[in-house]
C-alpha cells in the first residue's frame, strides 16, 4: 500500500444503481465485494501478524502479560485503517477489480 488513497472511514451513502451498472446485479456486486473484501482483510492480517512478530520479545509468555509499546502502537496503527469492504468498494467505483461473467463465458 505505497499509494494510500483517501478513503473515507464513516458511512457514506450510495446509489444502488450505481453499484449494480457494471455487473447488471446488485447481488453480482455484493458477491465481488464480499470476495475482495475478505482478500484484503486477510492481507492486512497477514501483515499484522508480521509486525508484531518482530517485536514480540522473548519474555512473552502464556502466564506473564507484558505490556509492549510497539505492539500497541502497530495495532493502533492497523485499526485507523479503513475497512477492508470499504477498500473494496473504492477499488469498485475506480474499476480496479477484475471480475468476469461465467454464465456469458459458457454461452460463448
Amino acid at each position: 500500500m505505497a499509494t494510500e488513497k483517501k478513503i473515507p472511514t464513516n458511512t457514506v451513502t450510495r446509489d444502488l444503481c450505481d453499484f449494480a451498472a457494471p455487473t447488471g446485479n446488485i447481488y453480482e456486486t455484493v458477491v465481488i465485494l464480499a470476495k475482495r473484501s475478505n482478500q484484503i482483510a486477510l492481507a492486512e492480517k497477514k501483515e499484522l501478524n508480521e509486525f508484531l512478530d518482530a517485536v514480540k520479545s522473548e519474555r512473552d509468555t502464556m502466564d506473564e502479560v507484558v505490556e509492549n509499546r510497539e505492539q500497541i502502537e502497530i495495532s493502533k496503527r492497523f485499526e485507523r485503517r479503513p475497512k477492508p469492504v470499504l477498500r473494496a468498494i473504492a477499488e469498485f467505483e475506480e474499476g480496479q477489480i477484475y471480475y468476469e461473467d461465467l454464465k456469458q463465458r459458457k454461452e460463448e
